[in-house]
């Protein structure tokens, strides 16, 4: 069995890189404080591409300076063979 895989959020590094606040942040992107908490808090199950789009322009960045993929660990068989595909 393995543990969901994870795109992270790091919200709170690019925040502080900016000088910004979060409220500020929400103010400026257009979107509840509460909504961009459960993002920066990685809680968030998807993200509009209008509002990813958005939070890149106010905090000039790219996708990939916001989001990062983690792949899930391993939990209890260890490199069980896979049928290959295709």
């Amino acid at each position: 069995m393995q543990a969901e895989p994870r795109v992270e959020v790091h919200l709170d590094r690019l925040l502080e890189e900016r000088g910004m606040t979060l409220a500020e942040l929400a103010d400026r992107v257009g979107i509840t404080n509460v909504n961009l908490s459960i993002l920066k808090n990685n809680r968030a199950k998807a993200i509009r591409f209008t509002t990813l789009a958005k939070l890149c322009e106010v905090l000039a960045c790219q996708p990939g300076d916001l989001l990062s993929y983690a792949p899930a660990p391993m939990v209890g068989r260890e490199h069980e063979a896979e049928e290959p595909v295709g």
